[in-house]
C-alpha cells in the first residue's frame, strides 16, 4: 500500500468512529473493533485505567450510566484528528505469525467534555474476514486537563526585574511547600521524585520525604557494581556521556540534581492527613491532602532461623552487601585466601554480587538457585518471550548443560510470559539480566546448588532442608523484598485490596498510579518507564 492508501484508510475509520463517539452511539463505537479487539483506556472514559477485549466487554463498559448518561456520551470524545507528523502518520505492520498478516497503525488526536481535557490515541487496524478494516487495539489516554497543562515557566532560568536569584526562588519554593504541602510523598527515590516533578507543573504543591541522608542514597549505598539498565527520568535526558548501564553512584548523584532541577522539596486542613514525621531529633506533623506512598517494593526479606545463633560466618541481605572489600578483615576473600562465598537466590542482584566476588579472587562462588529462573541477554531485550528465546537459544543451552534451572512461566504450566510477566507480576522477581554472570556459570567459576532452600546457616556453613551442607564463609541473601511498608497501621491497611502491584483481571497494575481503594492515597512504583509515563 502506499501512503495515500494508508492514510485514507486511517482517516476513513477514524471520522466513522468520531462519529460514533460524539453521538453516544454505543453499539456502533464497538463495531469498529474486530471480534478479539481491545481498547486500553487511560483516563479518558473513567478516572482509573481499564483494559477490555471484545465486543461484550467493550460495550458494558461504555454503556454504564455515569451521573444519568452512557459512559460514552458523558465522557464525549471528539474532535479526532490523525496525526500526519512523519513519526506517527500511518504506517503497516506485520502481526507474529506464520499468517504474516498486515495491518495499519496510526496516531490521533482528541479532545474529551467532561472532563475537559485532551488526548492522544494510537490504533492498529486489520481486515476482518469481509475485508473491512477493524481495530485490533484501540490506546486512549488523557494528555492534558484543559486549564491545568503542564507549565513550561522557568525554563529559561531569568526572573521578572531579575531581583531574586535562583537560588532564593528556589528556597522560598521549599518554604511555602514546607508551610503547607497539598501532597505528601514518602519516599525520594525515583518514583518519589518523577511524581513530584510532575506534579510541580500542574502547580500541585507536593513534599518529598526521604529516610536517608540524601536524594540517591537508595542506589548510593548498594553494593558496588550494581548498574542500571533504565531508560532516562522524566523532563531531564541523561548527559551523552553517560554508559548505557550506568553506574549506581552515577545515578545516585544525577537525581540528587534531578531533585533540586525540578523544584522537588526534599526534607527530613478539611479530609488531610495527619503525618508524624522524625525529622533528626525533631518530631514534624504534616497534614496533606494526598498521601503517596513512593518507598519501592519494601524492605529486605530475610528469613529468621533457630539456629542462628551458630552461624559464625557474615550472613547479610543483597540490599545492605557493600560490596567485597566491606567484609571484615579477618573474613575478606583475598586471591589464594582459600574462602568460600554463597549468594543464596537466582535473580539480577544474586548475580551481581557472584560476579564481584568471582571479579576480587574468590576461591569459591556458588549461587544458590532455590527455584528456576528466567533469564534473557542484555543484548537481547526485545520482542516476545519466543523471539528473545531464540536468540538466547546459545545461552540457555550452555545454562542448562551444568545445572542451572530455566524457565519462562510463572508457575508451572501457566504458559510462558517472558521477562515482561516477571517484571509486570512479580516486579521482576525470579529474573536475571545476563551481564556476564551466564558466561561464569557455563565456565565453572559460579557453582550452581540447585533446587534447595535453606534449613539453616551453621559454624561450617550452610544445611540445606534435603539435609546437604555446603561450606561458606561469607552468605549474602539476595531473597528480595517484601510488600510495602506497613507505614499506614492496621486500621487502613485492612481497608486496602489485598495486592499492591501484580496485574488485574484486565492486565493492568494493581493500586500503581491510579485509586487505591482509600480516598487520597496514592502508590507509586515501579522501574524508570513505568514512574515516568504514569506520574
Amino acid at each position: 500500500m502506499t501512503s495515500d492508501d494508508l492514510f485514507a484508510i486511517s482517516a476513513d475509520w477514524l471520522k466513522s468512529l468520531e462519529v460514533a463517539s460524539s453521538t453516544g452511539d454505543v453499539a456502533s463505537f464497538v463495531s469498529h473493533f474486530l471480534s478479539d479487539g481491545w481498547i486500553r483506556d487511560l483516563l479518558c472514559f473513567s478516572w482509573n485505567f481499564r483494559s477490555l477485549s471484545g465486543p461484550n466487554e467493550i460495550h458494558g463498559f461504555l454503556s454504564e450510566v455515569v451521573d444519568g448518561k452512557p459512559r460514552i456520551e458523558h465522557s464525549g470524545l471528539r474532535d479526532f484528528k490523525l496525526d500526519d507528523h512523519t513519526v506517527n502518520a500511518p504506517s503497516p505492520f506485520k502481526l507474529p505469525g506464520p499468517q504474516c498478516i498486515e495491518g495499519i497503525q496510526g496516531a490521533f488526536t482528541f479532545s474529551i467534555t467532561q472532563p475537559a481535557a485532551l488526548g492522544r490515541g494510537f490504533f492498529r487496524l486489520t481486515q476482518d474476514v469481509d475485508g473491512r478494516w477493524k481495530a485490533l487495539t484501540l490506546f486512549t489516554n488523557m494528555q492534558d486537563l484543559v486549564g491545568y497543562e503542564e507549565s513550561l515557566a522557568d525554563q529559561h532560568g531569568l526572573y521578572e526585574d531579575r531581583g531574586i536569584t535562583w537560588e532564593e526562588d528556589v528556597d522560598g519554593r521549599f518554604r511555602a511547600i514546607e508551610a503547607d504541602p497539598t501532597v505528601l510523598i514518602i519516599g525520594g527515590g525515583l518514583s518519589g521524585l518523577m511524581t513530584a516533578a510532575r506534579l510541580r507543573r500542574l502547580g500541585i504543591r507536593a513534599l518529598v520525604i526521604e529516610k536517608n541522608a540524601r536524594v540517591g542514597d537508595s542506589w548510593r549505598q548498594r553494593y558496588p557494581n550494581l548498574t542500571l539498565h533504565t531508560p532516562a527520568v522524566l523532563y531531564s535526558p541523561y548527559p551523552s556521556t553517560f554508559p548505557k548501564y550506568i553506574p549506581k553512584g552515577k545515578l545516585a548523584n544525577f537525581l540528587d540534581s534531578y531533585a533540586v532541577d525540578h523544584g522537588t522539596c526534599t526534607t527530613r486542613h478539611p479530609a488531610r492527613w495527619t503525618v508524624e514525621v522524625q525529622r533528626g531529633d525533631q518530631t514534624v506533623f504534616i497534614n496533606p491532602k494526598h498521601l503517596v506512598l513512593a518507598t519501592g517494593s519494601g524492605s529486605p526479606r530475610v528469613p529468621t532461623w533457630n539456629e542462628w545463633t551458630n552461624s559464625k560466618e557474615p550472613c547479610i541481605h543483597s540490599d545492605l552487601h557493600k560490596g567485597h572489600r566491606a567484609i571484615p578483615r579477618q573474613t575478606r576473600c583475598r586471591c589464594g585466601c582459600g574462602k568460600s562465598h554463597v549468594s543464596i537466590s537466582y535473580g539480577n542482584a544474586s548475580a551481581d554480587i557472584c560476579q564481584d566476588f568471582v571479579a576480587h579472587g574468590a576461591a569459591e562462588v556458588t549461587m544458590a538457585q532455590r527455584s528456576a529462573t528466567c533469564v534473557v541477554s542484555s543484548m537481547n531485550l526485545s520482542g516476545g518471550a519466543q523471539h528473545m528465546k531464540m536468540l538466547d537459544k546459545e545461552l540457555h543451552e550452555a545454562l542448562s548443560k551444568v545445572g542451572f534451572n530455566l524457565t519462562w512461566e510463572l508457575s508451572p504450566g501457566s504458559g510462558e510470559v517472558g521477562v515482561a510477566g516477571f517484571v509486570f507480576k512479580r516486579l521482576a522477581a525470579g529474573t536475571m539480566l545476563d551481564i556476564g554472570c551466564g558466561k561464569l556459570i557455563i565456565e565453572g567459576k559460579v557453582k550452581i546448588k540447585q533446587g534447595q532452600d535453606i534449613s539453616h546457616p551453621d559454624k561450617d556453613g550452610i544445611t540445606f532442608k534435603d539435609g546437604s551442607k555446603l561450606p561458606a564463609d561469607v552468605i549474602v541473601l539476595a531473597y528480595g523484598l517484601t510488600d510495602y511498608e506497613p507505614l499506614l497501621g492496621n486500621e487502613i491497611t485492612d481497608q486496602l485490596p489485598p495486592e499492591v502491584w501484580g496485574l488485574d483481571s484486565e492486565g493492568e497494575l494493581n493500586q500503581i498510579y491510579r485509586p487505591s481503594g482509600r480516598p487520597g492515597l496514592w502508590f507509586a512504583i515501579g522501574g524508570f518507564p513505568i514512574s515516568r509515563f504514569f506520574s
